[in-house]
């Protein structure tokens, strides 16, 4: 593919910018002793809460590609370190639902928080449209790379015949 080519470019550029988010997210998690898998579990968790999604040990385990095990490992950490807590679902108690705890937000929002107001405030420069128009350009780049990484054999060598 020819470097100048403008889609190339912009893929370039989201690299570059996730990188820079990878780093400043392992910044976060290196300082308040988080594996890289806490931080994402916390962010899916938050998400969740967000959407209105009811998040169980099963639905997080889904959504970062773990076991059972591992998931439950994870989960008993991260009430540990005090960032969630195991409730029973009301509407059925067999049922284990995951919550953020609110010490856990605020130390999101206390390293996270100047960030996202900078981000914001960036933000501001660019007219509705124009925010209308990087917000489809996201979803569509995200699901590409969500389709991409569910994809049988993703990451095997394929060959040619």
């Amino acid at each position: 593919m020819d470097d100048q080519e403008p889609g190339l470019q912009l893929v370039h550029l989201l690299r570059g910018l996730t990188v820079e988010f990878d780093l400043f997210a392992a910044e976060f998690a290196n300082t308040n002793r988080l594996h890289p898998t806490d931080l994402r579990a916390l962010i899916h968790l938050l998400d969740a809460a967000r959407a209105g999604t009811v998040a169980t040990p099963g639905w997080l385990g889904e959504q970062l590609g773990l076991n059972s095990a591992s998931t439950t490992g994870l989960v008993d950490r991260l009430e540990k370190a005090g960032h969630v807590r195991r409730v029973r679902d009301t509407q059925d108690r067999r049922r284990v639902l995951l919550a953020v705890e609110e010490q856990a937000v605020a130390l999101g929002w206390s390293f996270f928080g100047p960030l996202i107001t900078e981000l914001v405030t960036a933000m501001r420069s660019f007219s509705d449209a124009e925010l209308d128009t990087v917000r489809r350009f996201l979803l569509a780049m995200t699901e590409v790379v969500l389709a991409t990484r569910l994809a049988p054999n993703v990451g095997s060598a394929t060959s040619q015949e």
